[in-house]
């Protein structure tokens, strides 16, 4: 009976490493990295840095125009860019080469745009194959190996999609599909908006549509998708204009809705972050933080609302939660520590110190929150409660010619391997932060 057991064991460990893709501790494999939160659990990086900025491990110029991140998985870099009005997903190795690069569609632009221009989603990789979403609403699945063709959907015209307008763009279009891609497990999370559904549930290896969201028909926004346990049931958040939407997991049906007293005044952008059983949505533009706590309520989630503050109003540049705080830019005035649990003010206000860091993307590891500013400039700060430390800064080598005249350097930073990986439109930068 002990052998048949240990043999069972056995075989049952062999099976669920074949279900599990590949990942190690150190990639960062989505938007956000392994848990969306925009955090890494790396350790051992550099404290400071020496002057100048940590050692260049690459540089690759061709990435091409977009906003969007990197995804890094074993070595490999993938990375979304408009070359000469086509969007591509791109795969670089471990010293910054080009491996392969496959074209999505046409770049979506329109007259009087200044601001944008190329995909501004980062790939989401799973087990062998990449996912990602052009700004025309193009979506492809790609084998990871060569960037092979797997499955495409068109979501205007296969699944209705549609994106609020707000701030600008065409009708159901805006400035563009921007979320990213949300794998979990058999399933492809995406937020194609519109009439037929907010939510839609692909299969991963097919493309074939598993659901939508019917009862929640919202347009989407440029915020990414998660997902979180949070009330004891699986389910899939999203900020739509109007508030914040949850969705079962397992058929798309309503969970929990929060409505606000007006819509958000502009883009919303920013991705929630998920601890337990709390939810925390910051949205910029004079939109405020809200904070939920969650609990199971029959067949559907209570979603309470703690607090909401004004403290951390973050337009595009990304929060993270270090241990009990969060760290962001509020709008355009300072950074900010917060606590999580009561939205208490721990430093930071409405005038930053001289030289403090201006706004910027944030990504967190370490202790440290690092961050890529609006104009170039690389900083790494403490992530300590107590206050704004400073442990490093320098300049991008060279920033973007591609850049429309009103854009600025979106993208966030992405920590994975010992590395940074920082990018402005076509220049993707490694360093060597370990």
């Amino acid at each position: 009976m002990r052998a048949f057991s240990y043999s069972l064991l056995a075989a049952f460990l062999v099976a669920l490493t074949a279900s599990c893709p590949s990942l190690s501790g150190a990639d960062w494999p989505q938007w956000r990295g392994p848990a969306r939160s925009g955090v890494s659990k790396e350790t051992g990086l550099l404290g400071k840095w020496p002057k100048g900025g940590p050692k260049l491990a690459w540089a690759f110029k061709s990435a091409g125009q977009g906003y969007g991140s990197a995804a890094v998985v074993g070595g490999a870099t993938y990375v979304m860019g408009c070359r000469d009005g086509d969007e591509y997903v791109l795969a670089l190795d471990a010293k910054g080469k080009e491996k392969w690069a496959t074209k999505i569609a046409k770049v979506f632009d329109f007259e009087g745009n200044s601001w944008s221009r190329g995909p501004n989603a980062t790939p989401t990789v799973a087990g062998d194959l990449v996912f990602a979403l052009g700004s025309q609403g193009e979506l492809v699945a790609v084998q990871k190996a060569d960037g092979a063709l797997v499955w495409r959907k068109n979501l205007p015209k296969d699944l209705a999609a549609e994106v609020n307008p707000v701030g600008g763009g065409p009708e159901k279009m805006g400035w563009g599909y921007s979320w990213s891609p949300l794998v979990d497990g058999d399933k492809l999370i995406c937020v194609p908006g519109g009439p037929k559904g907010l939510f839609a549930a692909l299969a991963t290896k097919t493309g074939k549509v598993l659901w939508r969201s019917e009862g929640v028909k919202d347009q989407a926004t440029y915020s990414a998708p998660v997902v979180t346990e949070a009330g004891g049931v699986r389910q899939y958040l999203h900020v739509v204009q109007n508030g914040v939407v949850s969705v079962s997991a397992k058929d798309g049906s309503l969970l929990w809705r929060h409505k606000r007293a007006g819509d958000y005044g502009d883009v919303v952008c920013p991705t929630p972050i998920c601890q337990g059983d709390l939810v925390y949505v910051s949205v910029g533009y004079s939109g405020g933080a809200l904070l939920f706590k969650l609990a199971p309520d029959g067949k559907k989630v209570k979603a309470k609302l703690v607090y909401e503050k004004r403290e951390i109003g973050n337009k595009q540049g990304g929060v993270v939660l270090m241990g009990k705080h969060l760290y962001g830019y509020d709008e355009e005035r300072a950074w900010v520590c917060q606590d999580l649990a009561t939205g208490t003010l721990k430093w930071g206000g409405e005038e930053p110190p001289p030289g403090e860091l201006k706004t910027g993307a944030i990504a967190g590891a370490d202790g440290k929150v690092y961050v890529l500013t609006e104009t170039g400039t690389v900083g790494m700060f403490a992530a300590d409660p107590t206050a704004y430390k400073e442990l490093g800064r320098f300049e991008l080598p060279q920033l973007s010619k591609q850049r429309k005249r009103s854009g600025k350097v979106w993208a966030h930073p992405v920590v994975a391997d010992g590395k940074l990986y920082l990018r402005d439109q076509e220049l993707l930068y490694c360093y060597e932060i370990k």
